[in-house]
């Protein structure tokens, strides 16, 4: 603003200038009275979002200033809705009582509220992380990322050498905000097209460079960690104001920890989203989630996203799924137990926070209340299978104690206007409340007094925040009234208001009583607060176990009423074997009974799957329910199927549907042969690998050769389990060629001209692939099915197809001069003069395809003669 216009403006709007000057890009709500209100530009921007009225300040001035205002009491929800928008909001508040203050009220910012560090509870999904990610590039080019969630106090990082596992990680991870510098980031412009709801917060990491140091939440950091964890702190400090303490020790990973699927393989296996919905309903989160507190949801995102590699903690998993299983009464009463747990990560973090009210208080002291009883369970349970499988929780009776002598058994619905605190609690509170009840019975006796000694029977005692105690009268009743202690107070238009002494006494000794209350039960309340903040470690803890149980049993119920079985541990990455597979999501959607459930066979010597069948027949269901049985069972759930023997995998590749990458320009193709270029070059003899249609995004023997190419390349280098699903049904005589590989196919039957999908997957291959019965499915016309059927008819009539396939043991040298003379004619019995002398004579643009098509073949056969 410039000085010609800061002279024009009142006190109040140059302060209001002064701190928006403070929180460049953000909205700001400006503190007074009981509205938030802002001005300018962003008046305009919080209007047309929150869809508030935009009226304006001196409206009679040459340049009115646009302004638009909220509640403070209700300002959460205009908070969030901003928030959601993209926005940060920098909350201005009056720093003084303005009863108090003379001339301009101080005023600050207190917070600033951005999508990474919203704690509003509607503004929170219950079994979501909320994260805020920072990224930095450490000193010997390493990428290094670190994500927080402030409403739980979670924290992890980690780091890589290759930008790409990273930017998954962060695809997959999802922050709601991304904290970087720019300038020391060179793919900025990639984060933004690969992360596009994602608000970035830029941001130079100079500005945060000082002594503090934030790194107490990791062991052992190394001087770039220790600078990535002062980059986010600072940063949070800097929005939130107060100190960040509650925050949990840092969880430092290799991804090379976990069983690594990148964010594609992700997405196509729908494990957390559907497809096509976006939602959560009809993904595998959506139907394995039964838990029942919001840390337990929370914690199954985690263990879905990051499969263990290691058998000792997956059998401890297993185990305790086991036994769960086995105590069915004392799981069904844990479970209702845990039912009642609120959400005690948020809890925790808003009461360290100081942010925690009353009725949050109580929701901790209720969660208290059933540890009790789930110790009960947990010890019947142990004892039932004579093995101490879980661990009692702490009781917290100290903590509970101390909230229970506070607070009231039952809190008013309107917890903003006191009455909080338990009588008994606190001596000059109870005084305070008692003048306040006794005060209420005197001033009933008074006007029961005053009426008999005036005759007034409809005088009454009335009250304003403005005047004070009255004692009112008619006009009419006010004439007839003779008595000396009457002093008028206020003439209405109908009536007469007055005071006594005796009124005015006790007077002063109610509006004392009832202030002093209000800010002593305040007091009481802020000190119970924290007091409870010094258990927050130890809460965090109890979380942590109950999230645990919580997926443990959620594991069991789904595991027990869906016949799961519990997977036997191969040590051998081909020793893999499913009887009887099913699909979870989709065997929930059409019922049990519906679903034709398969066998999955892989060994040491058939560790290739090449799978043919019709479109529609179940070949991408077969894929992802295998997928999911490697994925349940390294979370520690049994999977769906009769019986389970499987390796733990290292990494799951999939290339299942098609899509193009637009932002960047690329292809389908281009797409499908980079991310395939991707899993043959990371996969390891432990890894699955699932590929649909591999090559079918080029010329029909570009694809051919290119998946051909794929499968020998598989089976010689990478000897990773895989199944590779396709229509080219001239790859099946592979079988014969590669020793790994086994051709299976998905069972289909022609009765009558129409298709009977069987979805059975069968050894062997598939005899054809029923495309036009497909499109007959899909409604094609018949007119032009039946052109096709003839079409086909004369294509599959001259069809030849001519591959040269190299022994797996032959040299490359031999292979080299063998594929050379395939471009060689002079050892043929064809004359090269009659065959170009019989090209020169063809009129090309007369020529149908399938004409053009059945003269190359002539040719060919003329050669090979």
């Amino acid at each position: 603003m410039d000085s010609l216009t800061k002279k024009k403006q009142t006190p109040m709007m140059e302060q209001y200038y002064e701190i928006k000057a403070k929180s460049p890009g953000a909205i700001l709500f400006f503190r007074l009275g009981d509205f938030y209100e802002m001005f300018d530009e962003d008046a305009r921007l919080a209007a047309e979002i929150l869809e508030i009225t935009l009226t304006t300040r001196n409206k009679n001035a040459d340049n009115p200033i646009p302004m638009a205002g909220v509640p403070y009491h209700s300002a959460s929800d205009y908070i969030r809705r901003l928030v959601e928008a993209g926005y940060k909001v920098a909350i201005c508040e009056q720093m003084e009582d303005p009863k108090l203050t003379k001339g301009m009220v101080r005023r600050d910012i207190v917070k600033i509220i951005t999508p990474g560090t919203i704690m509003e509870a509607d503004a929170l999904e219950n079994k979501k992380h909320n994260y805020l990610a920072a990224l930095r590039k450490g000193s010997s080019g390493q990428l290094f990322l670190t994500y927080i969630d402030v409403s739980t106090g979670d924290i992890s990082m980690t780091s890589s050498s290759d930008a790409r596992q990273i930017y998954s990680e962060l695809q997959t991870i999802s922050p709601s905000e991304l904290l970087l510098d720019p300038d020391k980031i060179d793919d900025f412009d990639i984060l933004q097209s690969i992360l596009p709801q994602v608000y970035i917060s830029k941001r130079a990491e100079e500005n945060f460079s000082g002594s503090k140091s934030f790194t107490w939440q990791l062991a052992a950091a190394s001087r770039d960690e220790a600078e990535l964890l002062n980059y986010l702190f600072s940063y949070l400090e800097s929005v939130q104001k107060q100190a960040i303490n509650y925050v949990k020790p840092v969880i430092r990973y290799e991804l090379d920890q976990y069983l690594q699927m990148n964010h594609y393989t992700k997405a196509q296996l729908e494990l957390t989203q559907s497809l096509r919905t976006q939602r959560k309903k009809g993904s595998l989160l959506w139907f394995i989630d039964k838990t029942r507190t919001a840390m337990g949801g929370r914690l199954l995102n985690q263990w879905l996203d990051k499969p263990l590699l290691l058998e000792e903690p997956l059998n401890d998993r297993h185990q305790k799924v086991a036994a769960l299983m086995d105590c069915y009464f004392e799981r069904q009463e844990l479970v209702d137990n845990l039912r009642n747990i609120y959400d005690l990560e948020r809890l925790v973090s808003k009461i360290s926070l100081g942010s925690a009210n009353a009725r949050e208080l109580d929701q901790l002291r209720l969660s208290l209340s059933y540890l009790p009883r789930i110790n009960q369970i947990l010890t019947s349970i142990n004892e039932a299978i004579a093995i101490d499988y879980f661990q009692t929780l702490p009781s917290f009776e100290k903590l509970y104690h101390l909230i229970d002598q506070a607070l009231l058994d039952e809190l008013p619905i309107s917890i903003t206007e006191g009455g909080l605190i338990r009588s008994g609690y606190n001596e000059d509170l109870d005084r305070y409340q008692d003048a306040l009840n006794n005060g209420e019975n005197w001033l009933a006796e008074l006007q029961v007094r005053e009426r008999e000694k005036t005759g007034l029977k409809k005088l009454k005692i009335g009250f304003n925040k403005v005047f004070g105690y009255y004692i009112e009268v008619s006009r009419l009743q006010a004439q007839q009234l003779d008595d000396q202690r009457y002093q008028r107070k206020q003439t209405l238009a109908n009536s007469e208001r007055f005071i006594t002494e005796e009124l005015k006494e006790m007077e002063a000794v109610i509006l004392e009583a009832s202030e002093k209350s209000v800010d002593l039960e305040y007091q009481l309340f802020v000190e119970l607060r924290q007091k409870v903040s010094n258990f927050s470690s130890s809460l965090q803890q109890l979380a942590e176990s109950i999230a645990e149980l919580d997926v443990l049993a959620s594991f069991a119920s789904l595991s027990e009423e869906e016949n799961y079985v519990r997977a036997e541990i191969s040590q051998h990455p081909h020793d893999f074997s499913l009887e009887a597979s099913r699909h979870p999501v989709i065997e929930s959607l059409i019922g049990q009974a519906n679903f034709v459930a398969n066998d999955v066979d892989f060994s040491a010597e058939h560790y290739i799957l090449l799978l043919t069948g019709p479109n529609m027949s179940g070949k991408s269901t077969y894929m992802r329910q295998v997928a999911y049985c490697v994925i349940l069972n390294q979370i520690g759930c049994f999977v769906p199927a009769k019986k389970a023997r499987l390796p733990l995998v290292d990494q799951i590749f999939t290339r299942i549907g098609s899509s193009d990458d637009i932002s960047s320009g690329q292809s389908t193709f281009m797409v499908e042969m980079m991310e395939t270029n991707t899993a043959l070059k990371q996969a390891t003899s432990r890894s699955l690998l699932l590929f649909d249609e591999i090559g079918r995004g080029t010329a029909t023997f570009d694809g051919m050769a290119l998946a051909e190419g794929i499968i020998h390349y598989l089976a010689t280098q990478v000897k990773a389990i895989t199944i590779f699903s396709t229509h080219y049904h001239e790859l099946t005589d592979l079988e014969s060629q590669i020793p790994s590989l086994k051709n299976i196919h998905v069972g289909a039957e022609e009765v009558e001209g129409h298709l009977v999908f069987l979805y059975k997957i069968i050894s062997g291959p598939a005899d054809k692939s029923y495309g036009l019965h497909v499109a007959k499915l899909a409604g094609l016309p018949d007119s032009l099915i039946n052109y096709s059927a003839q079409v086909l008819e004369e294509l599959e009539s001259n069809a030849t197809y001519l591959r040269h396939i190299p022994d797996l043991e032959q040299d490359q040298s031999d292979r080299d001069q063998e594929q050379l003379s395939l471009f060689t004619v002079s050892e043929t019995n064809c004359s090269e003069a009659e065959l170009l002398d019989e090209i020169k004579k063809i009129n090309l643009n007369r020529l149908t395809p399938i004409e053009a098509l059945n003269l190359m073949y002539k040719w060919q056969d003329k050669i090979l003669d």
